[in-house]
């Protein structure tokens, strides 16, 4: 794209298609990865004490990501818009599925920015001395700090998405390598490839498995992130689903090499119950510098986690404005491609959550929330196949409709494992969503004066 076309496509407030596979690989990556490959390890283990069971589950939350990823792929291909799951739920279920997703959707996302950032803040304490005990001062200053980089346009964000997910790509495969290499032959790999301890069968072995591959599937959340940037990707047709299916593969081969480093440092026994693996298994490896190694690379890795949930939250308000379900203003684009008004707003609500304390509260919700929508968008997904057969689809999702019924059922049964196993949480989520209906009641009146 010329700069002539760019100028011309923001002249009106559009967004600019300057981005490709490797950007959405990128923000996938940075999206998906972050505390929870190097914590749930030990929630796994706890509950599946054999290396098979163990490895095989996160396998399994790759399959449930992948086939999700080619049911939604199919839909960004189709119908490219930026802001998303929300336009998908909007087009295919109406109005008020739509507001709910999407505004649950950026909340979510908003807590999780906060939640990031007050984490960076906790591991660079340590490091630097004169931040120790400011978490929320660090934290603020990272969200401001992204906020405007991207202000500058979404070039900018783009490039800083590639660099910090290659470094964050890298540094998870140099520890998996270092913890291969350094302890080979070594007695904790013989232990780790020799304990198959015995767990209980039948119903109580269904039952863990259940419980571990909800938590391995919550470290592959993230694997929407291309969907957000439909509007701005140069061939969506061909682009998104191969940043889709190729960065949920990446992600599961940096899980697995992960894993299995982590098997031959640790035995399964070592690891089960550990609230976190990796700090354990880095100590084993570099002694008492292990600690300092892991902050670093937990830095370089959530730096990467901020930016893509800064970019992200940005188009979602600014995809509801266009509908008339928010307010005007919150479309409004620059020169460089940046929903401007939703930027601001999205750090401002992380800013909020960070110095009031309450992400604790919205993170307890987000598991809900995140799944409640795909289960939203799959079904929007069927009514779309049949209202629209005709409809020019570039990418079509293999083996419909198994997968995506699949992906469907997966969701549901996910929510009633929810509302069994957290029901106070769930209780919450589900007042909430029923308490969106004023807010979203509110906005289409305003909408219909203004009209």
């Amino acid at each position: 794209m010329n700069s002539q076309t760019a100028e011309a496509s923001t002249s009106d407030g559009s967004l600019l298609r300057v981005l490709g596979v490797a950007f959405g690989i990128a923000v996938l990556v940075g999206n998906t990865i972050g505390m929870g490959i190097l914590r749930t390890p030990g929630e796994v283990a706890e509950r599946l004490p054999t290396v098979g069971l163990f490895l095989g589950v996160w396998v399994l939350g790759a399959i449930y990501a992948l086939i999700g990823a080619l049911t939604v792929a199919e839909l960004g291909a189709s119908k490219p818009r930026s802001g998303g799951l929300y336009p998908i739920v909007h087009d295919g279920l109406g109005s008020f599925p739509g507001f709910v997703s999407g505004w649950t959707d950026w909340i979510a996302t908003c807590g999780s920015m906060a939640a990031v950032a007050i984490v960076l803040g906790e591991y660079s304490g340590p490091l630097v001395p004169l931040l120790d005990g400011r978490e929320r001062l660090v934290a603020s200053v990272i969200i401001v700090g992204f906020c405007l980089l991207q202000w500058r346009g979404v070039r900018i964000g783009d490039v800083v998405q590639q660099f910090t997910s290659l470094l964050k790509a890298v540094a998870l495969v140099v520890l998996a390598v270092v913890a291969l290499v350094v302890s080979a032959g070594g007695p904790a790999a013989d232990v780790a490839v020799s304990s198959v301890p015995e767990i209980s069968p039948g119903v109580l072995l269904a039952s863990s498995v259940v419980v571990a591959l909800q938590s391995a599937i919550y470290t592959y959340d993230g694997w929407t992130g291309p969907i957000y940037f439909g509007e701005e990707v140069k061939d969506p047709g061909r682009d998104i689903p191969r940043a889709m299916v190729g960065g949920v593969l990446l992600v599961l081969a940096i899980y697995l090499a992960l894993n299995v480093a982590f098997l031959r440092v640790l035995s399964i026994e070592e690891m089960a119950g550990d609230p976190f693996v990796a700090a354990t298994a880095a100590t084993r490896l570099f002694g008492p510098s292990g600690d300092t190694i892991l902050r670093v690379l937990m830095i370089v890795s959530l730096l990467a986690s901020v930016n893509a949930l800064q970019l992200m939250a940005s188009r979602v308000p600014y995809a509801m404005s266009r509908d008339g379900l928010l307010p005007r203003a919150l479309g409004r684009v620059n020169r460089g491609g940046t929903p401007v008004t939703s930027l601001f707003c999205g750090a401002g609500v992380a800013l909020f959550f960070v110095l009031t304390n309450t992400f604790d509260t919205v993170l307890a919700l987000l598991a809900f929330f995140f799944v409640a929508n795909y289960a939203l968008t799959f079904i929007a997904f069927f009514v779309l196949r049949r209202r629209e057969p005709d409809l020019e689809r570039p990418f079509k999702v293999p083996a419909y409709p198994w997968i995506p019924l699949l992906a469907l059922l997966g969701s549901l049964a996910f929510l009633a494992g929810a509302l069994v196993g957290d029901t106070r949480n769930s209780m919450v989520a589900l007042g909430l969503l029923a308490g969106s209906w004023p807010v979203y009641w509110w906005t289409r009146r305003r909408k219909s004066r203004s009209d």
